[in-house]
């Protein structure tokens, strides 16, 4: 649900911008296809084997280290954005220079090879103040893992893969690539903003993140909405009518005016070199071409597309974009049923491709918006019995999270207005603590505000652990609602 935004509100809400400055520079919109969306380059990490390798006492043997190192370089290939900056550290001076190489962004993957390996390098990397994920073999690898807890109570950035799994290290990588990948990140905003404020404060989100956001003048919008090729809007109009399951309502000229404005949005994106987008007017962008599918596509893509404006969501799913590679629905809290032990969630910006870019599409229809009565937007229908996380990160301080599993996905009759579109239907594991413990605690006077409370961020799969991890890595509060 969105509210209507009128431009003396989206000026009034531009001021929170401060410096923030557009940046397409002298960039034309040109009826051609927009080049493709930069990538943030690749990130090093540096792999530190942390003490001497050992058969004997408290050392981890060669041949495992051997084996995590040959992990590493398969991980290196299946990551495709990691490099890893491989090195044995025994003291300070040793950790100190694999540090140097590595890069002053370069998190840590430390791996523990011999008793006291880690408590005698660590102190360098929190002195440089590296996000570290320690990956400790029980039973071989010395002591030092149960330092760990005691480094998170010092304020340390530092997470513990404590496993015989070595598939672990790439689970590490994976988390650690976020931090310095949020730094090299820029994303496109469009006030008015919804969320906690301090994450649409730019100078608190760059200083948290290292994320920078960027302003969309509300005329630019219209600007390259009128340079899109006809057509182009009619083959995507095209695309999208012969991939769906059935249009119900909409009209070919209601699609194609959503088609032109995902193209629109496709050509913002690449012009002004940005990895995600938030826009706040979009119910003010409606009248030109509904911009859910347009969300919905980029989302598909890998490119966090964030409606509402809700800030929050945005930078949620950028993280989680950058760790997991993966779409997130972000959605209405539209109830919690306690009869059925359940959690609905909906909204009318659905992803097609939950699993990554390159993984299968859910099937859709193609409906008219149920509040205006008017336009394409797809409902999405999602898989019978995935298990998904709901999340969102407030205040940049603290991180949301519950599990569930669909166990339905309402198909909306034609003629039927009521609510957003895709929607679906998780059964929970306590629905009467998910509804008085709604915000954990964690959104303070935050809680007040409609849009801070209501959004949640759904994806496939169940990332709890994973989660409880990248919290560490990046000093956040993991807050489980249930």
């Amino acid at each position: 649900m969105c509210e209507q935004c009128t431009r003396r509100g989206f000026l009034g809400a531009a001021g929170a911008l401060g410096g923030v400055a557009w940046a397409a520079g002298n960039v034309a919109a040109s009826a051609e296809a927009p080049p493709p969306v930069p990538a943030p380059s690749k990130v090093r990490i540096a792999a530190m084997v942390a003490g001497a390798p050992a058969s004997v006492s408290w050392g981890t043997p060669v041949a495992k280290i051997e084996e995590a190192k040959k992990r590493l370089a398969e991980a290196e290939k299946k990551l495709d954005n990691v490099e890893f900056v491989v090195g044995q550290a025994t003291n300070a001076q040793e950790a100190a220079g694999l540090l140097e190489k590595a890069g002053p962004d370069a998190p840590v993957l430390a791996i523990s090879a011999s008793i006291f390996g880690l408590s005698r390098v660590m102190p360098v990397v929190f002195q440089h103040r590296r996000p570290t994920a320690v990956f400790h073999l029980p039973a071989i690898g010395g002591h030092d893992w149960c330092l760990v807890p005691r480094w998170l109570e010092e304020g340390h950035r530092v997470t513990l893969f404590n496993t015989t799994d070595f598939g672990d290290l790439e689970r590490a990588a994976s988390l650690l690539r976020a931090v310095p990948l949020l730094r090299q990140s820029r994303v496109l905003v469009s006030p008015p903003f919804k969320g906690t404020p301090e994450s649409f404060t730019p100078a608190k989100v760059t200083e948290r993140l290292g994320t920078e956001l960027v302003a969309i003048p509300d005329a630019r919008y219209n600007e390259v909405l009128a340079t899109v090729d006809a057509a182009a809007a009619e083959a995507a109009a095209t695309r999208w009518i012969e991939r769906a399951k059935q249009v119900v309502e909409p009209k070919r000229d209601d699609v194609v005016k959503a088609a032109r404005a995902a193209l629109a949005l496709e050509r913002l994106i690449a012009e002004t070199r940005v990895q995600a987008l938030c826009v706040g007017t979009c119910m003010g962008w409606l009248p030109r071409g509904f911009p859910c599918l347009g969300f919905s596509q980029l989302n598909g893509r890998g490119i966090p597309a964030a409606c509402d404006g809700d800030a929050d969501c945005v930078l949620t799913m950028l993280m989680m974009q950058h760790a997991f590679n993966r779409a997130g629905f972000l959605g209405n809290a539209a109830g919690v049923d306690m009869a059925r032990n359940a959690f609905h969630l909906a909204h009318c910006s659905a992803p097609l491709k939950m699993e990554g870019p390159d993984g299968p599409e859910a099937p859709y229809l193609l409906r008219r918006h149920a509040e205006l009565r008017g336009g394409a937007v797809p409902e999405v229908h999602y898989r019978i019995g995935q298990k998904l996380t709901f999340t969102k990160m407030v205040h940049l301080n603290s991180l949301l999270v519950f599990t569930g599993k669909i166990i339905e996905v309402p198909e909306v009759p034609a003629g039927t207005e009521r609510g957003c579109r895709t929607e679906l239907v998780a059964e929970v594991s306590d629905a009467t603590k998910l509804l008085y413990n709604w915000g954990g605690g964690a959104l303070g006077a935050s809680s007040k505000d409609y849009y801070a409370s209501l959004h949640r961020v759904a994806y496939y799969g169940d990332h709890t652990r994973d989660l409880r991890h990248l919290a560490h890595l990046m000093g956040l509060r993991l807050v489980e609602e249930v």
